[in-house]
């Protein structure tokens, strides 16, 4: 198992999902984010199933920064409740994980 994370975070505009990517890998809290074409999904939502067109964003990041990175999503995001979904990376190419770590920053620390 490694520190490294996948976060997955639905958005409803190609916009809107290149705004969040943008700030992300600007700020240090992803090495890189994939927007894929649009999706079609199927939810509940208020009580009624619901159907809607939306852009997945596929979030490279460190375990350490997934605080950071809900936070930051959800502030930049349009929906009362964003898809904010942590995935660890059990194992992977050790030239890429390693790339995520000299791209992303240290996470914060608390004063000591």
């Amino acid at each position: 198992m490694t520190d490294k994370i996948v976060v997955l975070v639905t958005a409803s505009s190609l916009r809107e999902s290149k705004k969040i990517a943008k700030r992300l890998v600007e700020g240090g809290l992803a090495a890189c984010v994939n927007i894929t074409q649009p999706i079609h999904s199927i939810y509940r939502w208020q009580g009624k199933v619901t159907a809607d067109k939306e852009f997945l964003l596929l979030i490279k990041s460190a375990r350490e920064l997934f605080g950071e990175i809900k936070a930051a999503v959800s502030k930049l995001h349009s929906y009362t409740t964003p898809e904010i979904i942590c995935l660890p990376i059990i194992d992977g190419s050790q030239e890429y994980l390693q790339w995520i770590s000299d791209s992303v920053k240290q996470p914060d620390k608390p004063d000591e």
